[in-house]
This record gives C-alpha cells, sequence and structure tokens, in this order.
C-alpha cells in the first residue's frame, strides 16, 4: 500500500478513537477508594484513544523545553542529559504530573550509580598528518594528565582480543587495533595492560563507540577508518621496524553520577500479572531532547493520566528511564534488580524511545516467540494489526540494543516496541512507503541541539500515543490468547533470553562490539 503520509495519519486519527529495595516510595495523596473505581468503566482501547489530543501532547513539549534551557548556565544549550539541572527537573516535572493523579497510581523513585563520560577535545596527529576521520570513544578515560603523549604506532595481531596479539613494542608506544571479535573496552583494557599510552581502533566506517564499564585499566582510545589507517598498517606490515610517530591527545572526564528511575504502578488491578511500558527521561548533552526521548516521556504520561478514568484488570506500570544515553543504564538496573518473583509478574515489557521523527517510518521491532521470550511475537503482531488496520504501512526494524528493551529481554521478560528511527538514512523505498526525504536521516536532529520544539513531527507523534494507549488498553483489560510467562530455569526460556542477546552490538546509541 502507498498512501500520502499527512493524509493517511490524519485518516487513521480520526477513526481511532512489590519494589526493589532501592526504591523509594512517594504517598501521593493516599490511595483511590474502592468505590471510586467501581464508578469507572473497564478500561477500553477506543475509549482511551479518544482521550488523546495533540494539546495536551503540545503542552508538555513545551514545558519539557522550557525545562532543558535550566542547563543553559552549564552546558551553554538547552539539555536534560543526566546531573545536569534539566534532567533533575525532567525527574520533578514527572513526579508532579503523577501526583495530580490523586492516588492512581503508586508512584517509587530507585536510586542508582551511572558512569558519565564527558569528552572536551581530542586529536590525533600520525605521521605528521592530522588524522580527519578521528572520534573519541565514549566513557574513554583522557590521555596521562591529559596532555597530548609521543609515541611510535605499533600494529596489534588479530583484533587485540587477546593479551598475546600485543607485541612489546606497545610499551610507551601507541597501538592501533582492528575493530571485531570483542568489545572496545577490551581492546582498551588489553592495550592498558600491555603498557600502551593510547590505542586507535579501526574500522570500514566512522565509529560511534563506547568503551562500556570503566575498570581503570583502559587507555584513551579513538576510532578512525580504515581508509586513514590503511598507508600506515601497509608501511608496518612491510617494514615491522619503520617508526611513525604519533600523538594522541584526549582531554575527557569518566565519573560516576547518582540518578532515579521513576515507576508508577496502578494501585488497582492484577499485580501478578503486570503490563510494563517505559521511556527514557534523559536526553544526550549536546541538546534538549524533545524527540529522543522526549516523545516518549510525554506519551507515557499523557496515556498515564487518561487512564485514570478506568479501572483495568491487569496492573500497569508506567517506567521512565534515567540514563538510557549513558548506554541503558536505568532500565538494566532496574531489570536486573527485579526478584525472580517478581521478574515473572512482569507479563511484557512495552519500549517507547523516539515517537515522532519528522522524516519518519513507522517501525515495529521485529520480535518472535522463538528467539525471544514468547509473547515478544505477539506484541509486535499487536502493532502490525493497527498500523494495518487503519491504513498505514510498517517496517520491522531489528533489536540491535540501541533503547531499553535490552535488559528485559535478556532477563526473559516478553518485550517490543515501536520507534520512528534516528540516525538511518531513508530510501527510495521506504519513501514510497511513507513520503518524506531519501538520504536524509529519519531525525535528521538526532543527538543535535536542534531536536527542540520544531523537530517532532505531531501527526506521527499522536498517532503512536494512541497506538500505546491501545497497548496499555489491551493488556490492561486480558492477556487472553497471550503466552504464560515459562519460568527462566526452563530450557526453552533460557534459550530464547540467550538468542535474544546475540546480535545487540549497541549499548544505546553507540557501537560496543
Amino acid at each position: 500500500m502507498k498512501f500520502s503520509t499527512v493524509l493517511a495519519i490524519s485518516v487513521a486519527l480520526s477513526t481511532s478513537a512489590a519494589v526493589p529495595v532501592t526504591q523509594k516510595v512517594f504517598d501521593i495523596d493516599g490511595d483511590v477508594e474502592a468505590m471510586q473505581l467501581a464508578e469507572k468503566p473497564e478500561v477500553d482501547s477506543e475509549q482511551l484513544q479518544q482521550l488523546i489530543t495533540d494539546e495536551a501532547i503540545t503542552l508538555h513539549a513545551e514545558k519539557l523545553y522550557n525545562i532543558s534551557k535550566k542547563s543553559i548556565k552549564q552546558y551553554g544549550h538547552p539539555t536534560r542529559v543526566i546531573g545536569s539541572k534539566g534532567h533533575w527537573s525532567t525527574i520533578g516535572y514527572i513526579l508532579t504530573e503523577l501526583k495530580k493523579l490523586r492516588g492512581f497510581y503508586r508512584v517509587t523513585t530507585q536510586k542508582f550509580p551511572a558512569l558519565f563520560g564527558k569528552i572536551n577535545d581530542y586529536s590525533l596527529l600520525i605521521d605528521g598528518i592530522s588524522a580527519k576521520s578521528v572520534k573519541a570513544f565514549d566513557l574513554t578515560p583522557p590521555t596521562r594528565a591529559e596532555k597530548p603523549v609521543h609515541g611510535k604506532l605499533a600494529a596489534v595481531a588479530n583484533y587485540g582480543c587477546s593479551a598475546s596479539d600485543f607485541p612489546a613494542g606497545s610499551v610507551n608506544n601507541i597501538v592501533i587495533i582492528k575493530r571485531g571479535e570483542c568489545a572496545f573496552g577490551a581492546k582498551s583494557i588489553n592495550a592498558g595492560n600491555a603498557g600502551a599510552l593510547g590505542a586507535i581502533i579501526y574500522d570500514a566506517s566512522p565509529l560511534a563507540g563506547t568503551l562500556g564499564d570503566h575498570t581503570g585499566q583502559e587507555v584513551a582510545t579513538v576510532s578512525i577508518t580504515e581508509k586513514e589507517a590503511q598507508p600506515y598498517l601497509d608501511k608496518l606490515e612491510a617494514d615491522p621496524e619503520a617508526e611513525i610517530e604519533v600523538t594522541l591527545y584526549v582531554d575527557a572526564k569518566v565519573e560516576t553520577v547518582h540518578t532515579l528511575n521513576v515507576v508508577a504502578e496502578t494501585v488497582d488491578g492484577d499485580h501478578d500479572n503486570v503490563v510494563a511500558l517505559g521511556a527514557h527521561s534523559d536526553s544526550v548533552g549536546a541538546g534538549p531532547g524533545i524527540n529522543d526521548d522526549g516523545s516518549g516521556t510525554i506519551s507515557l504520561l499523557e496515556v498515564a493520566k487518561q487512564l485514570t478514568k478506568f479501572k483495568v484488570n491487569n496492573a500497569v506500570r508506567f517506567a521512565w528511564w534515567a540514563a538510557e544515553e549513558e548506554g541503558l543504564l536505568g532500565s538494566n538496573y532496574y531489570a536486573a534488580s527485579l526478584s525472580p518473583e517478581e521478574n515473572q509478574k512482569l507479563r511484557v515489557f512495552m519500549d517507547y524511545d523516539m515517537m515522532a521523527s519528522p522524516n519518519y517510518e513507522l517501525q515495529v521491532y521485529n520480535a518472535n516467540n522463538e528467539d525471544h521470550p514468547a509473547g515478544s511475537g505477539d506484541l509486535k503482531q499487536l502493532y502490525i494489526d493497527y498500523y494495518v488496520g487503519h491504513g498505514l504501512n510498517y517496517s520491522l526494524t531489528p533489536f540491535d540494543g540501541r533503547s531499553d528493551y535490552v535488559g528485559f529481554l535478556e532477563t526473559g521478560i516478553p518485550s517490543g516496541g515501536i520507534a520512528t528511527g534516528a540516525d538511518e538514512y531513508k530510501t527510495p523505498e521506504e519513501q514510497a512507503k511513507y513520503g518524506g526525504e531519501v538520504k536524509k536521516w529519519l531525525d535528521p536532529c538526532y543527538h543535535q541541539a536542534c531536536d527542540d520544539l520544531s523537530n517532532p513531527d505531531h501527526a506521527v507523534w499522536l498517532l503512536n500515543t494512541k497506538l500505546i494507549a491501545h497497548s496499555v488498553a489491551t493488556y490492561a483489560k486480558s492477556f487472553e490468547g497471550f503466552p504464560k510467562r515459562v519460568p527462566l530455569n526452563e530450557t526453552a526460556a533460557t534459550a530464547g533470553v540467550a538468542k535474544a542477546g546475540v546480535s545487540m552490538k549497541y549499548r544505546g546509541s553507540n557501537l560496543v562490539v
């Protein structure tokens, strides 16, 4: 099917109508009385969708952007990055909005430590030539004393995944390593243990990667393209004793900050069969993050607000994760903190990250019940049925590790979600399905200062918020036909969990392998 983008969405919208011990519990205006719940109608998808409006979404967006401005003094521009006034105020805003709902939810916060890296400057000079493709890895330590270091270029054998790959000439020099086979962090640690002053990792394409968990053994690590690295590699291959002078400089800081997840669960409903959904509350340091992921944050808030007009059969748990942009830290921490008993109570987790990209696709995570926890494929089909039922196209997108479903998949919880795209380029085939611009990012302002109020596409944002409402209403009403949870110690579930993580080369927006 091929439709005019705006027309198709306009038509679709017109026709739709127990806590971990690390959490702090907020008493928000007491519990809803049983009589009040009895007077409410049972949750209904069409009725809930009809309550979702663009006016409400826009009002939240304006408030969130103003909140991001609180970081201007510290960062020089609006942002909601963890640790900033903008992010703490975002958490405050979420809690304030939930407080207005007068006890319909039991609200908790979960404090956790998060690694936060800030890169101020970096440069690389090889054989007297400045590397044009150089990029510092996220969570890299600085060069020694935060000053340039000098040494010879030493080529590492294989992929630098073993200590034996590093030559004796690594000591007090700069090593160059091929991407692949193991995590970037492992390569950096091995370089540090070999006595190197720094590491260069090369690949066919420019890398946006992270070193991941900080051990203190890493060295300053940057990347360059294979094209730029090849002349030096050829020179060393022809003459292993060739001296290629390198100067590496990285001014960076890695520190641990503490931040908060916010979780709100309906007081009403079956708490042994929980519908869970989440969005991340933080942005990158570069901008205010109104689409990424202000859009998901706002969509969840508005659905949570309108859900209070109904009674639910199954409890619904809304979550706003912190530190997604630092590597999915908040959601991973939460999922890992669940006891086996609490884990089993989560029947499904739905991830809502970037609901309103301006050059969008209607993306559905390509889950199935064989390679992923049973129920993941059923959730995928719910999204597909919704789009198709409204005369819209959809695109399947892989679980690649770039959003907060990872921790849930890896702990055996059926998961999925929708998105509208980030730094992927739109193809002619996708343009035929959705309109928009070919050879342009799906969100041209992804991780940039321009992800402000002018960035989101409000038509697709409204559409997807209604779909979120539909997903919540469907499972809050009944899990009939949805696979029951399988204990993690059973073979089928364990295999599904193992397979789920195989292809995930990202943790958040950064590559880890």
